[in-house]
């Protein structure tokens, strides 16, 4: 027999979920013929088979997570081909769950808590994780009461729900910014009432911050903590965070120091259709250099966007308001546009970015 496995799909991917087989057991199928369709990184890509012949046998089901080199396809061995074994990689039954290693580090965790036999069998009866535990016994030891207590606190929450698809590699990819990164923020208001009632908004903020970054490079860079080193980049690749129901999206837009705003903008709808298709390619949502999160779109005034590795900064735009300013020493209700600017204290020193938004709202505050 010949089995195919899931194959590296690049960027340091180590899984995907299956989202549809495109062929079942016993098929014939053709060479690059569509064998599945995999979410990875926010992204669903279609498999192609490899070879032509037969479907012997599906390894795993639809909403399995399989890692890469997990076993996807069993083909049937022909007249001229000789089984072959050892291309499995840790065999996985049909419909059987794969994930990544966190479930067994947990349980080699709750292997070192101190509870006696009888209260890890009423625990694996009841479903309780010995780690989520709070254990009241002598010496830290949990109790049957212990076991109990958390069992009725997960009778009433319900079951878990995994995250999937793009939840899922939205929240690999936060843990990833909360471990490496040290995130600051700060913030400021643009004076934005000289704009026109029909102003872009998004377009406005990307013409600002390609004037921040040529004001203050270091900010459109990718850090290297290994490395402890940084790369500050020409061009600037704009990552635009978009919200969606299945969550949130960051395709790019290309080298916007160089395009002009028609092209931004025709550039920024093609971006936003195709992810609200869930069409846009894995290379479109790889390689930014800066972020902008517009999320003022939705509400709220400040936040601390989340740096994600390997980029520097962020910028978050809240909800634009009505407020009192002082102009020529008298109050006056302009429209104020609040700022929050998160950066990587790693790589960005505290001048450089106040610096950066300093231009930046210099920019939004001129007049069309």
């Amino acid at each position: 027999m010949t089995v195919f496995k899931l194959p590296d799909l690049g960027e340091g991917l180590q899984d995907g979920e299956i989202i549809e087989w495109h062929v079942a057991a016993g098929d014939k199928v053709a060479v690059d013929q569509p064998l599945l369709s995999v979410e990875t990184a926010k992204a669903i890509v279609e498999i192609p088979s490899p070879k032509a012949g037969r479907v012997q046998k599906l390894f795993a089901g639809v909403g399995d997570i399989v890692p890469v080199g997990g076993p996807l396809v069993e083909f049937a061995s022909g007249n001229n081909e000789r089984a072959d074994a050892g291309t499995v990689v840790g065999r996985v039954e049909a419909g059987q769950r794969v994930t990544v290693d966190a479930a067994t580090s947990v349980g080699q965790a709750a292997a070192g808590l101190k509870a006696v036999p009888a209260v890890r069998a009423a625990a694996k009866k009841l479903g309780v994780d010995l780690s989520v535990v709070t254990p009241t016994g002598p010496n830290e030891t949990i109790t049957m009461t212990d076991v109990q207590r958390v069992a009725r606190i997960l009778a009433e929450v319900g079951p878990m729900e995994p995250l999937r698809g793009v939840r899922r590699a939205m929240a690999l990819s936060m843990a990833q910014a909360h471990a490496e990164v040290v995130p600051v923020t700060v913030t400021g208001d643009a004076d934005v009432q000289s704009w026109r009632a029909e102003e872009d908004i998004t377009l406005r903020l990307v013409r600002a911050i390609t004037v921040a970054c040529r004001a203050e490079p270091p900010l459109n860079a990718w850090y290297d903590g290994r490395a402890i080193g940084r790369r500050v980049l020409e061009k600037i690749h704009l990552g635009i965070a978009v919200d969606t129901p299945d969550g949130l999206f960051v395709p790019v837009l290309r080298d916007v120091a160089n395009r002009d705003l028609d092209d931004l903008r025709a550039g920024l709808e093609a971006l936003k259709r195709d992810v609200r298709q869930r069409t846009i390619p894995p290379a479109e949502m790889r390689g930014y250099t800066f972020t902008l999160s517009n999320f003022g779109a939705l509400g709220g005034r400040y936040a601390s966007p989340v740096v994600v590795p390997p980029t520097v900064a962020i910028l978050g735009a809240g909800a634009a308001r009505d407020e009192v300013v002082p102009v020529d020493g008298r109050p006056a209700v302009h429209r104020m546009l609040p700022l929050s600017l998160s950066f990587d204290h790693r790589a960005v020193t505290g001048g450089e970015a106040t610096r950066f938004l300093t231009a930046v709202v210099g920019d939004l505050e001129q007049s069309t």
